[in-house]
């Protein structure tokens, strides 16, 4: 190939490569056209007048979302500032204060002469938490076990329960609760080698405290764990028990905690007021006693016994058994906090016949040397109606009014009631109260039970069966009640056992008003039917509540229960007694009922009982023998 100077050039360094002609030439060198294919072909540009139109619609949309944002949120902004203002200002309230009363201890109860019954008290509770002990379990579980009142299981000891329970966590075990101010002293000073003790955490709560256990129990109930009362005065009088205080407005600060506010100087204040009831402690106790000793014996269910001062209606005493201890209220069963003195209804039998021979001598249809013919047995509308000791006895013949209820002849007092129209005997009844309660101040009481007035009077066999105390129910408050009526000249009076407020001092500062009582028997009455309720004691069946130089007026009763199906039970009775004294000036009237004894009557289980607690009482009131 001959050499060709114009090639000279492209081999010099300078050289710049020219760019292709249309026809696809570079000078010195020959390339291919290019030629266009679908898919090597670019886009055509689109007219400057198309893409306009599309950056307005984009703008458009902009600027219409954020239209419709905005106005969304002004619409929102309108429904929260305005429309749901006051409701988020009160939820905001709600959650930045706070409003409560402080806790302050409740109102002490004492008896009639000061025995405190039941005061607030400071205890504590003690919890462990293992993970942070310095020293090993077993000398903390040592150490401490003295200290503490643990139940253990037979054959194991404290410090071994104690170690047990250190086992459970490792954090937050309850080790004792309700500790005494001097156990948290000691165990807050317990040391081992010399060194204070980590781990253990002292609570600090308020307590009620029943310092005479089960004494007053019936009386008093119970404060649960709320401080709020469940059952006796302390439910039925919570608002004299609670001292009165304003509440307290807490606002929550910057840093989460909760401040007071506008508190002014003085703002606690504790007055020294107390509950006092009309109970005696000494005679309470006599009576709790007196009680289970005759319910062991006769293997008893249940009984009470009830002594009111019958001028004015206080309770001196009232106790049923089986009763609970309200300092552990949790360990017993529910129908342990109810007082069936005043909750349950019973028939009263014998006990009664005192009130119905009141109502046929104050209705003028007998007198107390009035006749009735006492067959021992009678017949009314296919029932038979006898005396309990017809088959000793037999047919006692002519009686008068006295020696029926001195006997306590059934057939007697039916002969007695039916003297008089049974419409004038049931309206007599109604004055009584029978059909509503006897208006005590302790809760959950329960009206009495009477037929209604026209199976009464259209029924032979009930005018009957109430002449001996069956056919109807009623409490052994009311039962005391209407005795008291007999011991005081024939004025209802209102059973109670609160007397009122009264400060360190003894002054009182609210004392509970008393209702006058209702005139249901004229005196001349009550003081006839008080001369026969002494022979019942003297010579009766009420034998067994003599006391020696005391003249005492009392009636027994053995009444059979009554089935829930209806009819009477073969086995089942309540045997009951009540006394009032001294006859000669009466004031106090004494009850015992006693449910289901296996075995004996009233004179025989009952009376006893109210002997001694009638001795009792003349020890306390130091009440000088009768002038006979």
């Amino acid at each position: 190939m001959s050499y060709d100077p114009r090639f000279d050039r492209y081999r010099s360094p300078n050289f710049k490569r020219p760019k292709a002609s249309s026809d696809g030439v570079w000078w010195g060198k020959l390339t291919k056209p290019r030629v266009a294919t679908k898919a090597s072909s670019q886009p055509r540009p689109r007219p400057p007048l198309e893409r306009l139109k599309r950056s307005k619609f984009r703008l458009w949309a902009v600027w219409v979302v954020l239209m419709l944002s905005g106005l969304g949120l002004a619409v929102n902004l309108f429904y929260l500032q305005v429309t749901r203002a006051p409701a988020l200002r009160k939820q905001a309230l709600e959650q930045q204060t706070l409003k409560t009363k402080p806790f302050v201890p409740r109102r002490p109860i004492v008896d009639r002469t000061g025995n405190v019954l039941a005061i607030d008290r400071q205890v504590y509770t003690l919890y462990a938490h293992p993970k942070l002990f310095k020293h090993s379990k077993g000398d903390i579980a040592a150490k401490l076990a003295p200290m503490l009142p643990i139940e253990v299981a037979p054959g194991n000891t404290a410090e071994t329960e104690l170690l047990r329970r250190f086992n459970l966590g490792e954090s937050g075990i309850t080790i004792a609760s309700s500790l005494a101010q001097e156990v948290a002293d000691r165990v807050e000073r317990m040391q081992i080698k010399d060194s204070p003790v980590d781990g253990l955490e002292l609570v600090r709560q308020q307590q009620r405290f029943y310092p005479q256990q089960e004494l007053a129990a019936d009386i008093l109930g119970y404060v649960d764990g709320e401080q709020k009362g469940q059952a006796g005065v302390e439910y039925s009088q919570q608002n004299l028990l609670e001292r009165s205080m304003p509440s307290i407005q807490f606002s929550k600060s910057i840093d989460g905690h909760w401040l007071p506010d506008r508190l002014t100087a003085g703002f606690v204040q504790l007055d020294d007021l107390k509950l006092q009831l009309t109970i005696d402690s000494r005679l309470q106790r006599a009576a709790r006693i007196a009680l289970k000793e005759k319910m062991l014996k006769y293997g008893a269910k249940r009984g009470t016994v009830i002594v009111m001062d019958a001028r004015n209606g206080e309770l001196l005493s009232m106790v049923a058994e089986p009763t609970y201890d309200p300092n552990q209220y949790f360990n017993f069963d529910l129908s342990r906090y109810k007082n069936w003195a005043v909750t349950d209804v019973y028939e009263p039998g014998s006990t009664f016949k005192a009130i119905n021979v009141a109502i046929a001598l104050e209705a003028g249809a007998v007198k107390p040397n009035t006749v009735f013919n006492d067959e021992g047995r009678i017949y009314m509308d296919g029932w038979t109606i006898q005396n309990s000791d017809y088959k000793q006895v037999g047919a006692r013949g002519p009686s008068t009014v006295t020696e029926i209820l001195k006997h306590s002849s059934n057939v007697g007092m039916v002969h007695v009631m039916r003297s008089m129209k049974a419409s004038l005997y049931y309206q007599a009844l109604e004055k009584l109260g029978m059909g509503q309660s006897a208006g005590t101040d302790l809760p959950f009481e329960v009206t009495s039970q009477l037929k209604n007035r026209e199976q009464f009077i259209n029924s032979p066999v009930e005018v009957a069966t109430t002449a001996f105390g069956q056919g109807f129910s009623i409490t052994p408050m009311q039962l005391v009640q209407l005795n008291g009526a007999l011991a005081n000249g024939g004025k209802l009076v209102t059973p109670h056992v609160v007397r009122g407020l009264f400060d360190r001092e003894g002054q009182a500062f609210w004392k509970l008003p008393r209702a006058v009582g209702k005139q249901v028997f004229s005196p001349q009455t009550t003081k006839q039917v008080l001369e026969m309720m002494e022979t019942v004691v003297d010579g009766g069946t009420g034998k067994a509540a003599q006391i020696p130089g005391y003249r005492i007026a009392g009636k027994t009763g053995t009444a059979q229960k009554a089935n829930a199906g209806g009819g009477y039970s073969d086995k089942a009775i309540i045997t009951s007694f009540v006394g009032i004294m001294p006859a000669e000036a009466p004031r106090y009237v004494v009850l015992a009922v006693i449910d289901e004894p296996k075995g004996g009557s009233g004179g025989v289980v009952a009376a006893p009982i109210v002997e001694s607690v009638m001795e009792t009482l003349i020890n306390i009131e130091k009440i000088p023998p009768s002038k006979k």
